[in-house]
């Protein structure tokens, strides 16, 4: 791989991983119009990137989550997103061998059919019936994480997006879009830290045979990361996610036009 081409991508996956428009499914796109394949292994390492991003980002938040925790003896909040963290990471633990190997997970039509679905049920979203309204993220039920959890499986398949899964479930559960959106990060934090452990324990001499390609594509993942974090709070503070609905909805028909001239 090109040290050009790792910038790139470090780029792609610092916007896209909490933008909700899928990170997994541009970076499908990249790769198969750049090297022609996807390699998952390192779509994996420049996930450090990206989770140190929102280590930095949520770092006060965090830090009193810990304080409630070892402190107050408060384990409510704590407890929700370890909830909401176990389905998705007891799955893709389980299945990670065949989600690698299976061509079906670095397909252009996987990713153009998920985006689309994902993207229709953004545009819909606030015309759907929701539960209860929920004044702070604290206010989550155990049920209601589960809820936003089990979501957050199917953002195995590239193209769905994990913060858009979480966002949406998130906001059926009763969240306002901002709200859902910080739990959706917070909660995504144990699932990201266990895969880095993860491809550091199984695949750690990849990192010394490509050591540049994975330092650099990862400063721009953490970069280009604290930049879409910041952006995206904000935006919904305002607005919802029908913007990037109609974005998936866009790219969407591209990539059908693409693969059906090819």
């Amino acid at each position: 791989m090109q040290l050009l081409e790792s910038i790139i991508l470090g780029i792609i996956q610092g916007l896209t991983e909490f933008i909700p428009v899928s990170s997994s499914g541009h970076l499908v796109i990249a790769q198969v119009f750049l090297s022609g394949a996807s390699n998952h292994l390192f779509l994996e390492y420049i996930s450090i990137g990206t989770t140190l991003s929102l280590i930095i980002y949520f770092r006060k938040r965090i830090i009193s989550l810990v304080r409630d925790v070892f402190r107050m003896r408060r384990y409510r909040f704590a407890l929700n997103l370890l909830i909401t963290a176990i389905p998705a990471g007891a799955v893709g633990f389980t299945l990670a061998g065949f989600i690698e190997s299976n061509p079906f997970f670095g397909s252009l039509t996987t990713v153009a059919v998920t985006l689309m679905v994902v993207g229709i049920l953004m545009v819909v979203l606030e015309k759907l019936p929701k539960a209860s309204s929920l004044d702070t993220i604290e206010a989550l039920t155990p049920k209601r994480a589960l809820v936003i959890g089990l979501a957050q499986v199917f953002a195995l398949i590239p193209g769905v997006s994990r913060s858009g899964s979480t966002i949406i479930a998130g906001r059926f559960a009763g969240l306002k879009s901002a709200d859902a959106a910080e739990y959706s990060f917070l909660a995504s934090l144990p699932i990201m830290l266990g895969v880095i452990l993860k491809i550091f324990v199984s695949n750690g001499d990849y990192v010394v045979a490509n050591l540049d390609i994975v330092i650099v594509s990862n400063i721009a993942a953490f970069i280009a990361g604290i930049a879409a974090i910041g952006f995206l709070m904000r935006f919904l503070s305002r607005h919802g996610l029908a913007l990037f609905g109609w974005y998936r909805i866009g790219l969407s028909l591209v990539l059908i036009s693409v693969i059906l001239l090819q």
